[in-house]
């Protein structure tokens, strides 16, 4: 139930993907979407969207009806198997060899798959063993042999690629070069290996290794040539390395489509084959895209369905050239409907075009309000009560600090199940719920120490320097206060003191970008629900809060020493003034007396102006402890000073309790914005019966919950609702 959350659309017998592999999950078969180019399908979406969960869910429904292979891209295992001979072997090898292994032992319809193609470019790359000896060669190349051959009874042939029985063959025509020395990579081993590779092959398979690499760069249409070049690259490393790695792909790719397009393929196999590239982000991913996304764009066709992983919403920088996206990437929205037509851009006339314009963006669905508060409910394991309050609290909290992010629905509903909400209690109060994951044995921990792990530091921007991965999260924490680059850049040089490598706002911007993560306008930590647990965070690193004014007092009196020297804000400032800016961060850090007067002294003559003001300074978070805002918006507070005065202190903190955004507002607050408005429009100043507007506008946004002062975020936020 868990893996499919929110993909039931995407997974149906009818869906997206029963149709990208022209087969239901119940075998039935499907018009096959898209073809003969086939599009590379990208799942685009930050931490904690799914991509994962879908992929496996992929996995899991279809991969007993048609070939699909789950690839972890960021997986260390095929770095550690390639490293006892970096001369012969890659974590991009490795993991191709992975894929075919696999696909040699499938039992589904149609049977195994057999790699001949493949395996002759492996068989070359293995003279790059560090002993370059015949015997040593042979070793390495065994590895591979069974994947040149379908499975098949002992003393049987293997099919019309190899003549007879191909096991040792490899080490029983290089047995004639034993005893010889040689040097490193000796241009006899390769000969003897090339001549055991024709020798054993069939007319029709010397035919295929003809055209597959005598198309190998700088072949010039022979296949000797190409392979002899093929080896030469890979240990020349680099780009070199790159390119034949790329060409291992497409070999790949081609014994599969052999494997579809032959007589008995075309009877006996149903669908396409899928590669599915989980964390396609990292180094391997991106080059196994880069690669089939090259070929197609070069003409190459194949029917092997790729699904891979893209964090950056853009599908990864290196789509592009480099270059900002001129037209964006073709992109699909499950709540859209049916999957879009795609075809590639351009003709070829004008050369090639961007990677880009070869992929489909698959843009991962937030939960809608229906499926989130059905996921809540079902997790709720013990009798509500107060006729269901508390469970509508929980509902609304896990809502708004989600945002509709599926992972983070599942570990804020699981740990909520038999936690309590107090009746005013703040969103972020459910973050402390004790949670202990599925078949962990370590003790119980707060479910917000469980989402930082899992949405930051197990997902850390694959070009964060390794040097700052060890503060990435400290330093994410403490710009949970800053709203643009100007406030980060304070609290970054603040907080990097001692150290010789620094980010900058414009970094930390950049990499939090390239993890998926959205932006706002108003906010440095874009995505609501992340800046509310970094937000926990920073108010629990101190005793009472401390580092939390910290913070906030550092960027108070920086703003202080800009409005004295009456500078005006920067052109990407989320505030209208120095002064609103020092003011927001002032009223967070205790200095509610301070802004009051402020805002006191400025009403007269602009209320239009003294509005915007008013909401700017209110969106700031409150600090954790008991909330007075309420009580004092409801002027249950005795506050000191003329009408005026106490009227703006109870607005002030009316207007607080609605921007936050991590309680509810309602009626309640409605009644009182207006109330408190409607005193201001008939006090004896200059403009105020322009105030009357903005009771009626204002309360009618607070009863429905919706923000005062709209950003992207805060945007994000309503239409989860």
């Amino acid at each position: 139930m868990c893996e499919e959350l929110g993909f039931e659309r995407l997974l149906g017998e009818e869906g997206f993907f029963a149709r990208l592999f022209g087969r239901a999950p119940s075998g039935a078969g499907r018009d096959p979407l898209y073809g003969p180019d086939l599009p590379v399908v990208l799942l685009t979406g930050g931490p904690g969207m799914g991509k994962s969960r879908l992929l496996r869910a992929v996995r899991d429904r279809f991969g007993a009806k048609v070939p699909v292979i789950h690839l972890d891209c960021a997986s260390p295992v095929f770095a550690d198997r390639a490293d006892p001979e970096p001369g012969a072997r890659s974590a991009a090898t490795e993991a191709l060899t992975e894929v075919a292994h696999r696909l040699r032992t499938w039992q589904g319809t149609g049977g195994s798959f057999a790699f001949p193609r493949f395996f002759a470019g492996l068989a070359m790359i293995a003279t790059g063993v560090a002993d370059g000896s015949p015997e040593a060669v042979a070793t390495e190349a065994e590895r591979y042999e069974d994947l040149a051959q379908r499975p098949r009874l002992r003393g049987l042939g293997t099919g019309d690629f190899w003549r007879g029985v191909l096991q040792g063959a490899i080490r029983n025509l290089l047995t004639t070069l034993s005893g010889q020395a040689f040097d490193p990579y000796s241009a006899a081993v390769g000969n003897a290996l090339l001549d055991a590779l024709f020798e054993r092959a069939a007319p029709r398979g010397r035919a295929e290794l003809e055209r597959v690499y005598g198309a190998y760069p700088g072949a010039a249409g022979q296949p000797r040539i190409g392979l002899r070049i093929l080896a030469a690259d890979f240990r020349a490393g680099g780009e070199a390395r790159e390119v034949a790695e790329s060409f291992l792909f497409r070999a790949l790719r081609e014994d599969l489509e052999a494997a579809y397009a032959s007589p008995s393929g075309w009877l006996r196999r149903v669908g396409r084959p899928g590669l599915l590239l989980d964390h396609a982000e990292s180094s391997p991913g991106e080059q196994l895209l880069r690669a089939v996304l090259t070929d197609r764009r070069g003409g190459q066709r194949d029917r092997v369905v790729i699904v891979g992983t893209a964090r950056r919403a853009d599908g990864g920088a290196f789509l592009h050239g480099g270059l900002p996206p001129a037209t964006p990437p073709a992109e699909y929205r499950p709540a859209d409907g049916a999957p879009p037509a795609w075809s590639r851009r351009g003709d070829g006339t004008a050369g090639p075009g961007p990677l880009a314009d070869g992929v489909l963006l698959l843009r991962m669905p937030l939960l809608t309000g229906d499926q989130l508060r059905r996921e809540t409910v079902r997790r709720q394991q013990r009798a509500e009560p107060e006729g269901g309050t508390n469970r509508r609290r929980i509902d609304a909290a896990v809502a708004r600090l989600s945002g509709g992010r599926p992972h983070t629905v599942i570990r804020l509903a699981t740990a909520a199940a038999s936690f309590h909400m107090p009746a005013d209690a703040n969103d972020r109060d459910i973050l402390a719920a004790p949670l202990r994951l599925p078949g962990d044995d370590a003790p119980e921990r707060p479910v917000a120490d469980v989402l930082l792990r899992e949405l930051i530091l197990d997902q850390l921007p694959v070009q964060l320097p390794d040097e700052h991965h060890d503060q990435w999260l400290d330093l994410l924490t403490h710009l949970s206060v800053a709203h643009d680059s100007e406030c980060a850049d304070v609290l970054l040089r603040h907080h990097q003191q001692g150290h010789v490598h620094h980010l900058t706002a414009h970094h930390v911007s950049r990499l939090l970008t390239d993890t998926g993560w959205p932006t706002c306008e108003r906010h440095f930590i874009g995505d609501f629900g992340l800046r509310q647990l970094l937000v926990h965070r920073l108010y629990g690193l101190r005793p009472g809060g401390a580092a939390w004014y910290a913070d906030h007092h550092l960027l108070r009196d920086h703003f202080a020493r800009r409005a004295d020297g009456q500078q005006p804000p920067p052109d990407d400032s989320a505030f209208r003034s120095v002064t609103a800016h020092r003011m927001n961060h002032h009223l967070v850090s205790g200095g509610a007396d301070e802004v009051v007067t402020h805002l006191a002294a400025t009403l007269p003559g602009r209320p239009h102006e003294w509005c915007a003001e008013l909401l700017e300074i209110a969106q700031a978070p409150y600090p954790g402890g008991a909330d007075a805002r309420r009580g004092r918006a409801q002027g249950l507070v005795a506050v000191d000073g003329p009408p005026l005065r106490r009227t703006v202190d109870q607005l002030l903190h009316a207007v607080w309790l609605c921007e936050e955004r991590t309680r509810p507002t309602g009626r309640e607050t409605a009644r009182t914005l207006a109330k408190l408005l409607d005193l201001l429009s008939i006090m004896d100043f200059d403009g105020a019966g322009r105030l009357s507007r903005t009771a009626t506008d204002w309360s009618a946004l607070a009863e429905n919950e919706q923000p005062l002062l709209r950003c992207t975020c805060t945007e994000q936020l309503r239409r989860r609702r």
